[in-house]
Parts: structure tokens; sequence; C-alpha cells
């Protein structure tokens, strides 16, 4: 079944049936069960008996195949990081010796992937290339689209310039900036709303989340983020950064750098984004975003830093963003980072 929130975008998704598009591009904030959209969109293009409105049925063979992940016309592409997170395979061995060489030692010791690799875009046109075994359409869900890198992009976009015959290829993004325009131009561009405050705090109450309108706020209004939110097992350290960000010119850079060292970078920059952001907001606006529940530190750190460094650190901030997967010192990293978020205030 689709999230309560996406009615409206599979009721009107389905009078494309009619004359469907070779390629379509689901697009919209990460969060808010695009990739789950997709799935559910790939099994009702398959199933055999689908419901009048174009849902799955769930009995029939092709039903009963896609739901046990080995339906002969489905491929799912994603990066080898996300593999065990999607329930996709993982990447096919003969790919990977070509990619990386035969050396087990070599395979065991780098880090999964975090892109879409050219020799997985090639795999799709061996899929491409046979026959229906069912009959009907054959089906290729690439998610994210934006972690293909230059080679398996220029390799789709030949794809999808001359289009095989019965193949529809569904690619899911929340960074549509990060695409080429090439393949943005040739796919059907669906954009996926985010849902009201009031549904999506209702379907977290329904799964049990306390506090819901807190953690919505924090996760952008991104229900699923909102859900992963509420079970991170950093939750403490992010309230623990948050009292020290609240401290402003007391913010302790080195205590940060020390407790902070084992989580990965990526999380530490998006909570220092998202209160720089309030920081801004409230300095406008009078409304911050992500953290309302901390509107009077905001508002007291808002009043006492300097307009013109808080722009030159944002500006920061969103450089480091660019390398935040690199194998930097993410000790060296937040006392630089901390450091920089004090001077705001002298």
């Amino acid at each position: 079944m689709i999230y309560p929130w996406q009615t409206d975008d599979w009721t009107r998704l389905q009078q494309l049936r009619s004359h469907w598009p070779h390629a379509l591009l689901l697009h919209g904030q990460a969060g808010i069960g695009k990739l789950h959209f997709a799935k559910h969109l790939a099994q009702g293009l398959l199933c055999e008996s689908p419901l009048p409105n174009g849902e799955p049925c769930g009995r029939c063979a092709a039903c009963g195949w896609f739901s046990q992940g080995n339906h002969p016309d489905y491929r799912i592409v994603v990066p080898e990081a996300l593999a065990a997170e999607t329930g996709a395979a993982p990447a096919d061995d003969k790919a990977e010796k070509a990619d990386k060489g035969d050396g087990d030692d070599a395979k065991k010791t780098r880090a999964p992937s975090k892109e879409i690799r050219i020799e997985q875009v090639r795999a799709l046109l061996d899929f491409s290339g046979v026959g229906s075994h069912r009959g009907g359409m054959r089906v290729v869900v690439l998610y994210p689209a934006e972690a293909l890198n230059v080679a398996a992009a220029n390799a789709l976009l030949k794809t999808l310039e001359e289009p095989p015959a019965g193949v529809v290829f569904l690619l899911v993004s929340a960074r549509i900036d990060r695409l080429l325009p090439t393949i943005i131009s040739r796919c059907r561009q669906w954009p996926m709303g985010t849902p009201s405050p009031q549904a999506a705090q209702a379907w977290l109450a329904a799964q049990g989340v306390g506090d819901a309108g807190t953690l919505l706020a924090e996760a952008g209004g991104a229900p699923l983020a909102a859900l992963a939110l509420a079970h991170d097992d950093s939750r403490a350290l992010r309230d623990w950064t948050l009292a020290q960000l609240a401290s402003g010119a007391a913010c302790d850079a080195f205590a940060c750098g020390e407790t902070l060292q084992k989580l990965p970078v990526p999380l530490v920059l998006g909570w220092l984004q998202r209160w720089l952001y309030d920081l801004l907001a409230e300095r406008t606006a009078g409304r911050p975003r992500y953290f309302p529940q901390a509107g009077a530190a905001l508002a007291r750190c808002a009043g006492a830093l300097d307009p013109a460094a808080l722009a030159r650190y944002t500006k920061t901030i969103t450089r480091q963003r660019a390398v935040e997967n690199h194998p930097l010192n993410a000790r060296l990293v937040f006392e630089e980072l901390f450091l920089g978020y004090r001077e705001l205030f002298a």
C-alpha cells in the first residue's frame, strides 16, 4: 500500500496508463516515501490482474514474485551502500571484479560505493534487450537518480534517447538539481508534494511516535524522516549539540570535537546547517523552522551575532558539505567548525 498522503499522486498518475511514458522522474523532498511509491507503481505495472485504480492485486503470480524480490521483468538499481536498506540485490560479482580487480582483499577493505556505477547501468542493457518473460512490461527503478556518476549518467542517457520497447524507467530523486539536464529532458517529470502537517502528524501518531510536531519540524515536514529521528540512537548527542549551539559565545568547540568525533560528519553538518537556517529565520521573520522548541535560545543568539559573519560562516558550512563524505579527521573538522561558530559572537 502507498502512504495516505500519496493517494492524490497515485490517482492523477493513472491518467497516463493509456500512453505511459518510457521514463518517469519522481522527485521531491527526501523522507516522503518516493521510493516506496515507485516500487508500488512498478508492482502495479507488472501485476497481471490490477485493481480498477491501477494498484496491484497482491494475489497473482507476478505479485508473488515481486514481493519475494525475484520478478524476472523487474530491476532496481541502487548504490552498494543502499542495497541492504532498499532490499535490492547486491552488485553483480562480475561487474564488481571489472570495476575493482579480482583481489578479494581489496573487495573486503573498501567501503561500499555510494554511487550508481556504469557497470550497473550496462547490466540494464542486457535486461532491456531480452523480451518480457510474462509478455508485459519490464520495469526499472533507479534510486537515488542523483547518485549516478558521470559515466553511468551518460550510459543511461543513451538508453533513454533510444528507449527499448516495453521498458519503463522509474527514476527517483530528492535532488533533481544534481541530474544532467539532458536526462531530465528525456523523462516525464512528476513532482511529489510534502504532506500537510496535520496528515503527517496523524500518521506519525498512528506509528506510536510521541512529540510528532517537534520531530516533524526538525525533519522539514517529511514524515518518514521524522520517524527515523524518533528511533535515532544519536538523539541524545543531538540535544547536547543544540545546547552547545544555544550557548553562543560560550560554545565549547573542543568538547564538541571530542564528544562528536565518532558520529558521521554529514549528520553533524546537518544539525549545524538547520540551526544556522533557524538563526537567519529568527532574525528576519521571527519564525524558526526546524527547532521551534528552541525559539528563546535562537532569538538570544540571533540578536547577539554579526549578520555578515553569519553569511560567511553559512558559506563555510555549505563548502564543507561538498566534501562531507571524504575520509577527513572528524574531530579536527568539528573543532574548526565550532570554533568558527563561536567567532560569530565575537
